[in-house]
């Protein structure tokens, strides 16, 4: 499966939908996982961390959305990205 991590836009939301460790995981069982760059910044990780575990970074959500299968974020779509 294709997943994909868009950056939260929600004010003064700060979490990601996958932290570093959740996508080794998703990668290892062989799914592929896109992130958009600075997905984790507000919570400590940077695209090099996801990198690390296998996610590929992307430059925009709409990049995320227009790859993925499943979207994973933690809060719910907000009005700009259920257009995507």
């Amino acid at each position: 499966m294709i997943i994909g991590v868009p950056k939260e836009i929600k004010n003064h939301e700060y979490r990601v939908g996958m932290i570093p460790a959740s996508v080794r995981e998703l990668v290892s069982q062989g799914h592929q996982v896109f992130v958009e760059t600075q997905a984790g910044m507000g919570i400590g990780f940077s695209d090099d961390d996801y990198i690390a575990v296998g996610a590929s970074i992307l430059p925009t959500a709409s990049d995320v959305f227009a790859k993925a299968e499943m979207i994973v974020k933690v809060k719910e779509p907000q009005t700009i990205e259920r257009s995507m």
